[in-house]
C-alpha cells in the first residue's frame, strides 16, 4: 500500500530514481547527501519503498524519537542518536551488521541540515569495522532525481575518501543549495 502511495507521490512531485546498486548486495551503508531540508526524510521514505529497500534503517537525532511522533520514527526504521555525548555508536552499528546478514543503514554524513565544512566520519569507521560496502545516494532537487551509485571503494585514507565523496555530491542540488556540500 505504501509503495503505491510512494509511486503516486513521486509521480505528482515529478521525481524519479536512478539505481546503480549492484544486484544481490545483502549488507551496505547508504551515505545520503546533501541533507538540507526536512523534506529529505519524506523523499527518502518514498524512495526506500519504490527501490524495494524497506529494510534499510537510518540514524537520526534522539529528539525526533520523543512523543508524540517517536513511535513513527521508530516504526520507519530509525535509531536515535544522542549527539550531545560521545557514545560507542560506531561499534554498536558494526555489531548490527555482524548480527544480521541482511542489515543495511542510511547515514547523512553532515549530521544536520545546516551547512557544515567537516563531515561526520562514523559511516566510514562503521564500514571498515563491519567490512561492508558503501553506496552513495544523492537527492538532487534540481533534476528531481534520487540516484544510487555502484559500490564506492573505501581506502585506508579516510580524508581522501571523504573528499572523493564530496566531489561526487558537489554536482547535486539540495533543496536548499546554500546548505549543501
Amino acid at each position: 500500500m505504501f509503495r503505491a502511495f510512494s509511486g503516486l507521490m513521486f509521480w505528482l512531485l515529478g521525481w524519479r530514481i536512478e539505481d546503480h546498486r549492484p544486484p544481490g548486495l545483502r549488507q551496505y551503508i547508504v551515505v545520503v547527501a546533501p541533507h538540507t531540508s526536512n523534506m529529505d526524510f519524506f523523499i527518502g521514505l518514498f524512495t526506500r519503498s519504490l527501490a524495494r529497500m524497506g529494510d534499510v534503517k537510518y540514524l537520526a537525532k534522539k529528539e525526533l524519537f520523543r512523543p508524540p511522533l517517536g513511535w513513527f520514527f521508530r516504526a520507519a526504521g530509525g535509531f536515535p542518536v544522542d549527539r550531545s555525548k560521545s557514545t560507542d555508536l560506531v561499534e554498536q552499528v558494526a555489531g548490527f551488521f555482524r548480527a544480521d546478514p541482511d542489515f543495511k543503514i542510511a547515514i547523512t554524513p553532515e549530521g544536520t541540515r545546516k551547512r557544515v565544512e567537516k563531515w561526520k566520519t562514523g559511516f566510514h569507521r562503521i564500514a571498515r569495522a563491519a567490512d561492508v560496502p558503501v553506496i552513495l545516494a544523492a537527492m538532487d532537487y534540481g533534476r528531481k532525481v534520487v540516484s544510487f551509485s555502484d559500490v564506492f571503494p573505501l581506502t585506508d585514507d579516510l580524508e581522501a575518501d571523504v573528499e572523493r565523496m564530496k566531489d561526487h555530491f558537489r554536482q547535486v542540488r539540495g533543496r536548499h543549495p546554500e546548505k549543501g556540500v
